[in-house]
């Protein structure tokens, strides 16, 4: 495994202001995640788990440079993060496909944004669909696809114009359980073959661990850090979940998450 640093997070903290519900005209600074700090390995598939409220999502906000810390800051290839980047892709739980362009057109808007020339779209295009096995779908809507398919053209058109990192927030979470676990396996083919650095982000345990290389641990809001927990599991097939070593990491993992200042959570 390549210990190659790709992203660092330095006592990352974010804090909104938000409006009192009670006093009209007054707002209350609220903290999402507070003193946050850890690394990724450059082609590490790292994964998230927290309650609801810990700041996952935020961090993963700010990973992409959609907004920036309050204090502390995150580095990418020992660069400090100052917006969006085409060095980065996001991939959402809503899809977020246009639903004016086809399957091939959604693929073709990541090259345009990264500049390649119209003469190798095709081609290009191509090449991610069959990566994510809808070749025969390219000329279709986002109406006239599944939720599982929508979501892999979006994977597919985030990783077209070649990301070195992958961000993915809850991307399953709207899928039935049959198709989610199609689509985990997907995805860990897809990372396999292309080397991406991947932060995942997730509320299931299971989905946590069978994708993860490591799983990150975040306390309650505001989010900090709990435990970063290992997976060394040797095999990622469809039976790993009832392994002994998968269920012993599930049952440590929830162990953190289930601790006192985790009562009455939404996880």
């Amino acid at each position: 495994m390549t210990t190659v640093e790709k992203i660092r997070f330095e006592r990352v903290t974010k804090s909104f202001a938000v409006r009192d519900a009670n006093k009209k005209g007054v707002s209350n600074e609220y903290t999402a995640v507070q003193d946050l700090s850890f690394t990724v390995r450059e082609g590490e598939f790292i994964t998230l788990v927290g309650p609801s409220g810990c700041g996952k999502s935020t961090l993963l906000d700010l990973t992409g440079g959609l907004t920036t810390p309050t204090r502390g800051r995150i580095l990418i290839d020992g660069k400090e993060i100052a917006g969006p980047g085409l060095d980065r892709g996001i991939v959402f739980q809503q899809y977020a496909l246009f639903p004016w362009k086809t399957a091939r057109g959604n693929i073709e808007f990541g090259l345009e944004a990264k500049g390649i020339p119209k003469r190798e779209w095709k081609e290009k295009a191509n090449y991610y669909l069959n990566l994510v096995g809808l070749s025969q779908f390219a000329d279709r809507y986002p109406h006239e696809l599944s939720g599982g398919m929508k979501q892999r053209i979006a994977i597919a058109r985030s990783l077209a114009f070649n990301p070195d990192v992958l961000l993915m927030d809850e991307p399953y979470a709207a899928l039935d359980a049959q198709t989610r676990e199609s689509l985990q396996s997907e995805l860990l083919r897809i990372w396999k073959q292309t080397k991406k650095t991947i932060i995942f982000i997730t509320h299931s345990i299971d989905e946590a661990i069978y994708l993860g290389e490591r799983v990150v641990v975040l306390t309650g809001g505001p989010g900090q850090v709990k435990e970063i927990v290992d997976v060394p599991l040797k095999s990622r097939d469809a039976d790993v979940r009832s392994h002994p070593d998968f269920v012993k990491i599930r049952q440590k993992v929830w162990n953190l998450l289930h601790e006192p200042e985790y009562i009455g959570a939404n996880i």
